[in-house]
């Protein structure tokens, strides 16, 4: 409103020539629209009008992003441009720096005619770090002064409305007749408000709320209190003022929302009132001006960043300490709950989970995983603000690690470790951080077994391998041996992922003397296979067969009918590799038996697939289509139970990580000569583990 001649200017600047241009050369990057001004004064509105009108000229996209949080903290560059990167549907790998996203991004925008807003960038490297390297693309910087350092940008600056235009923002809450009735009065007042239009929009607000109150009433009200702050802080504080205690007290504590995103739940949590009265009071603060409402699929409301830092001053004047650090503790727990219902809607097959679900009280329940999906999704800014928010004090109390570990459990639950990775490896960074700081050693080592993880599931092999190793001497100075266990075991698994197998063997080797310490049979029995697998993959198949012998013993002492099925069949394709097909054909057939007792479908069908191969390398063609026609009745009847998945790959699961204890099995064709080292079914025992929480590395959980 009120911006008419701005727009037309802007629009022009786009077509106009730029300097290089005059001079005779190509553009080299994307032209850039600056709006500048205070908060307040409607440079956003600004922004998404002009992106509105010239979007069409842009047919490969608009993209948003939000260059400094509420609270005034820049955001980093890195997470900017992951987020832009997924928006345009690119991967962003795990642990990827700055320079390495900038770049990945200008390429993808390299040949596209797309937009980008950037708006409240906090200085010129913030934009220049995402500038395109294409004239075709155009980017709309919003910031509250010049872009010293970016060429060619072309400014446009904000102040306070006209008169007319103010008038008429009145008119819109107020109605055309108190205004008219006393014009001079509506002038004073806007002219009190300076003309801006979040004070205007407030002051609307107060006199919708007031309909016996004339408009001079609260222009006189705003000159009494001249030189107690800006214009916005006055009109704020006096309605403010003005509002019901409960109305007024939750505006308040919606200054403590995380990334200034409020939802009901996270109102109610606040203010210590039942949802439906949260929501009820979320909607009258919008219609007064307070709040903005996001357009989203569930109800969500956005504190206007102008108002945030004058709100955090209203809380701290009118509400203890103690209360505001209580009010903060109830949301945090409140999304801690609602994080634990979002993943155990998705374990329909436990029934503890269930009974956790139905304990939780009805506003706390999602109807479908659908319906968590998309809580999720719409509240993730939210609640990776909340994250960081748990741990903004320097601290890993019980709270920020149960919240962070839901968090991360119900990410994966929905998204996939892989989709997930990014955001997965911001909240372990969270603890790294304040592990480092705080001197934590056993949070420490947690936090970096966790990003090594990352790491080798996004081929970051190497920097996987020295998380792992800062892990163990974090573990080492805790005195944790879960940590120190399962870091060696994962640097075996990093330098056998790199291909140095002796190293992978002997890491192995010293985990499994650690487990033998332990007296922890079923981690021994499964290192024993990972020592066996490192040296198939180096050739060394005696080796091999002794430790698939050993993990054998360790799996019949336990009673582990599968453990010990998928132990002959990694010893029979040993055997096979060694050219001794006779004994192979044996194990297998074994291993058949072992598999049916443990009800292992797959693992049957791969090895009667196997077991077809070797019969027809030993000239029995006969033999060898019974057990193909065995392995595809056995697939069959598994595919009409509704399981999917690549057949015979058997995957042993172990604390909160996987672990492939004996490779993949598959049936397909081998000559026996490649050594185990193909990727097509062969020996793919995985490298580390795939912890998906956060945890104290003492616990084992």
């Amino acid at each position: 409103m009120g911006r008419t001649r701005e727009l037309k200017e802007l629009r022009a600047d786009i077509e106009r020539a730029g300097l290089d241009t005059l001079s005779g050369r190509k553009a080299p990057r994307a032209r850039v629209l600056l709006i500048a001004g205070r908060p307040g004064f409607g440079r956003t509105a600004l922004a998404e009008e002009l992106v509105r009108q010239v979007a069409h000229r842009y047919p490969d996209g608009v993209y948003r992003a939000r260059l400094t949080e509420p609270g005034g903290t820049p955001v980093p560059t890195e997470r900017t441009a992951r987020d832009l990167l997924t928006e345009l549907g690119l991967p962003t790998p795990a642990g990827a720096g700055e320079d390495e996203l900038s770049a990945a991004l200008r390429e993808a925008l390299a040949g596209r005619r797309a937009l980008l807003l950037l708006d409240d960038a906090a200085d010129a490297a913030q934009v220049d770090a995402l500038l395109p390297d294409t004239p075709e693309c155009l980017v709309v910087a919003v910031s509250g002064g010049p872009l010293t350092g970016i060429a060619d940008v072309r400014p446009c600056t904000l102040g306070g409305l006209d008169t007319k235009s103010a008038l008429e923002l009145l008119t819109r809450y107020t109605g055309s007749v108190r205004i008219t009735v006393d014009p001079r009065a509506a002038e004073s007042l806007a002219e009190e408000c300076a003309a801006q239009p979040a004070a205007l929009v407030l002051a609307g607000g107060w006199l919708a709320a007031h309909p016996k109150a004339a408009v001079a009433d609260l222009a006189k009200h705003l000159h009494a209190a001249d030189g107690e702050g800006t214009a916005l802080a006055r009109v704020l504080r006096l309605s403010h003022d003005a509002l019901p205690g409960s109305r007024s007290r939750m505006l308040r504590l919606l200054s403590l929302a995380p990334a200034g995103l409020a939802d009901p739940h996270t109102a109610s949590a606040l203010a210590g009132c039942s949802v439906d009265t949260a929501h009820a009071a979320l909607d009258d603060l919008a219609e007064l001006g307070f709040l903005h409402t996001v357009d989203s699929p569930l109800p969500q409301y956005e504190v206007p960043g102008c108002l945030l830092p004058l709100l955090r001053s209203l809380a701290a004047d009118h509400e203890r300490p103690a209360e505001l650090q209580l009010a903060r503790a109830r949301m945090l727990e409140r999304t801690l709950r609602l994080l634990h219902s979002c993943r155990a809607v998705t374990e329909t097959d436990s029934v503890q989970a269930r009974e956790k679900l139905l304990g939780l009280p009805r506003a706390l329940r999602f109807s479908t995983p659908r319906a968590a999906e998309e809580w999720l999704r719409v509240r993730r800014p939210a609640l990776l603000a909340a994250a960081r928010l748990a741990v903004a004090d320097g601290e890993l109390d019980t709270l920020a690690r149960r919240l962070m570990s839901q968090l991360v459990r119900a990410m994966v639950a929905h998204f996939g470790t892989q989709a997930a990775a990014p955001d997965l490896y911001g909240v372990h960074q969270l603890v790294l951080d304040v592990a480092e700081r705080r001197n934590l050693p056993r949070e420490k080592a947690a936090a970096l077994l966790n990003l090594a993880d990352l790491d080798a599931r996004t081929g970051r092999t190497a920097e996987a391998l020295v998380r792992y190793r800062a892990a163990l001497d974090a573990g080492r100075q805790a005195n944790d041996p879960y940590a120190t266990g399962r870091a060696m075991e994962s640097v075996g698994g990093a330098h056998q992922e790199l291909g140095d197998y002796d190293r992978a063997a002997d890491w192995y080797g010293r985990a499994l003397a650690q487990r033998l310490a332990r007296d922890e049979r079923a981690d021994a029995a499964r290192l024993y296979g990972r020592i066996a697998t490192a040296h198939t993959y180096a050739g060394r198949y005696g080796e091999a067969l002794r430790g698939w012998r050993s993990a054998l013993a360790g799996h019949r002492r336990l009673g582990d009918v599968g453990g010990q099925a998928r132990a002959l069949s990694e010893m029979a394709r040993v055997q096979e590799y060694a050219g001794r097909p006779e004994e192979a054909l044996q194990t297998c057939q074994e291993a058949v038996e072992w598999a049916r007792r443990a009800e292992d479908v797959r693992l049957q069908a791969a090895l009667h697939l196997r077991l077809a191969d070797t019969l027809e390398r030993l000239g029995d063609p006969a033999a060898a289509r019974l057990h193909r026609g065995a392995a595809g009745r056995m697939l069959g009847e598994e595919l009409q139970d509704g399981e999917t998945g690549e057949t015979g790959e058997t995957h042993e699961t172990h604390e909160t990580h996987e672990t492939d204890e004996s490779g993949e099995v598959d049936g397909g064709r081998r000559d026996g000569r490649d050594g185990g080292h193909g990727r097509n079914g062969e020996i793919a025992a995985e490298q580390g583990s795939n912890t998906c929480e956060i945890r104290s590395a003492s616990d084992g959980k």
